[in-house]
């Protein structure tokens, strides 16, 4: 978000590390693997659908590392993004202008297909998967992230200048003020320059938690995801993590 401290990481070192106990899946991301990631995205978002600063992006997806990438690449391009918001059946409409179509929508696959749901209109609708590769099937009228995203360039697109007064979610909070609540949540946390954040995904959704506060104090992020707890004293040791969340 805006504002925030410069990243202390050196740059031969992962940023971000994604972690599945489930599956054993792992993918280490350096700094500028991240930014080429979120430079992609932002591409697809801004040249790719058309979107201009303002516009309402809402992305339902779990704390990944392909999160990351696309809630930076969002941010980057000056547009309004609702993580996770739930339409369930039966429920007020909470967020302004929820009644209408989002810009773009990104979704896991198994998201869409929960009965339980009502997966918000979008009028650029990608699938996002959170396991390696490309995605085997993809619905009529969706588009596999994955394979899209890799259509544009690593280099960032040329950005026009983003404010710290304007919008970053749809509810009207402001980029210097997501900025403002990264920081003195990094400060609760005790997070400092150079720590390394161990994250449980599933007790941790929020992007506040797992991404902002950690880039707001120059700390590393290690999230994982279906986290064993009878390994998390081994994953400390092994990632030489000085934070736990």
């Amino acid at each position: 978000m805006a504002d925030h401290a410069p990243v202390a990481v050196a740059t031969h070192e992962p940023l971000l590390s994604y972690l599945d106990d489930a599956t054993g899946e792992r993918t280490d991301l350096t700094a500028q693997q991240l930014g080429a990631w979120a430079a992609r995205t932002a591409g697809l978002l801004r040249d790719g659908c058309g979107l201009r600063p303002g516009d309402r992006v809402a992305v339902l997806l779990p704390p990944h590392w392909r999160t990351a990438a696309l809630l930076i690449g969002a941010w980057s391009v000056g547009l309004s993004v609702s993580f996770r918001p739930r339409a369930l059946a039966g429920l007020p409409v909470l967020e302004p202008g929820a009644d209408l179509p989002y810009d773009a929508v990104f979704v896991t696959p198994e998201r869409l297909d929960d009965w339980l749901e009502d997966v918000p209109e979008g009028t650029h609708r990608y699938l996002v998967g959170t396991g390696p590769g490309p995605l085997s099937s993809v619905p009529p009228g969706w588009l596999d992230w994955s394979t899209e995203v890799l259509r544009h360039t690593e280099i960032a697109p040329d950005l026009g200048v983003l404010r710290p007064s304007d919008p970053a979610s749809p509810d009207g909070t402001s980029y210097g003020e997501w900025g403002a609540v990264a920081r003195e949540y990094a400060t609760q946390l005790d997070l400092r320059a150079g720590d390394r954040l161990l994250v449980d995904a599933a007790e941790h959704e929020q992007p506040l938690k797992w991404l902002l506060a950690p880039l707001a104090a120059g700390a590393s992020v290690v999230l994982c995801a279906n986290l064993d707890r009878s390994r998390l004293d081994a994953h400390v040791t092994a990632e030489q993590a000085t934070r736990v969340l």
